[in-house]
């Protein structure tokens, strides 16, 4: 529980920033605590120290505060992917799904969010609000596909396409790598149905890998002529 704190309206631009600011924070301390599901507009006001019908004078929803957490991850990661591969050129398949893996897993309220983001987020908000995330996801991903094609043997499109992959594959593999508690009590009660729990590294990079390769071979045949590129005919 979030220190007790004495509610004051903020009323200058600083204060009124501040406080949009221990919003977020707060949401997330909730989220990677308890995961995105648990995340109410009010537990973010009470851990914020804010009073609930304050809330709406900085966000119209709790879907706003999650997507701006959304952006941050996508800021963060598109960074932090940038930075491993900067002047390199001979990253393999392998090391580079562990690379987008690893950066991943060390995310882990970005993986939770990614699930969410289809889901309900971008459904629940206004118009101004969904183009100005969807700006903030194209510039990252602009700066993931560089990075990459820089990188690796995959060509732009097909490192636009590999981050595509990637982040329809993270969302379902984090849920289900990290079941509810009924689940985790299922699994630990009859040891035969755990083999359909998964242990979301090593699955995500196997997967990572062969999408690589695979995209890797095709663009090899394709340059000698067969098959001819995708949208030829």
């Amino acid at each position: 529980m979030p220190d007790t704190k004495t509610f004051q309206r903020a009323y200058s631009r600083h204060h009124k920033e501040q406080r949009a600011a221990d919003l977020v924070a707060a949401a997330r301390t909730l989220g990677t605590r308890d995961g995105v599901r648990a995340v109410t507009l009010t537990a973010i006001a009470t851990q914020a120290g804010v009073h609930a019908s304050a809330v709406r004078r900085y966000y119209a929803s709790r879907e706003e505060i999650l997507l701006t957490l959304t952006e941050e991850g996508y800021r963060d990661w598109a960074h932090d992917i940038a930075t491993r591969l900067a002047g390199r050129q001979d990253v393999t398949s392998g090391e580079l799904a562990r690379i987008l893996t690893a950066t991943l897993a060390e995310r882990r309220l970005f993986c939770d969010l990614l699930t969410h983001v289809t889901l309900n987020l971008e459904r629940e908000v206004s118009f101004e609000r969904v183009h100005a995330f969807k700006s903030v996801t194209i510039s990252a991903v602009g700066t993931l596909v560089d990075a990459i094609a820089a990188a690796s043997t995959l060509n732009q499109d097909q490192a636009s396409d590999l981050i595509i992959g990637v982040i329809a594959m993270t969302a379902p593999l984090w849920q289900a790598g990290h079941p509810a508690e009924t689940l985790t009590r299922l699994y630990a009660e009859e040891p035969a149905m755990a083999h359909i729990g998964i242990d979301f590294e090593p699955t995500l990079t196997r997967l990572i890998a062969a999408l690589i390769d695979g995209m890797s071979h095709h663009g090899h045949l394709s340059a000698q002529g067969s098959p001819k590129p995708r949208g030829q005919s």
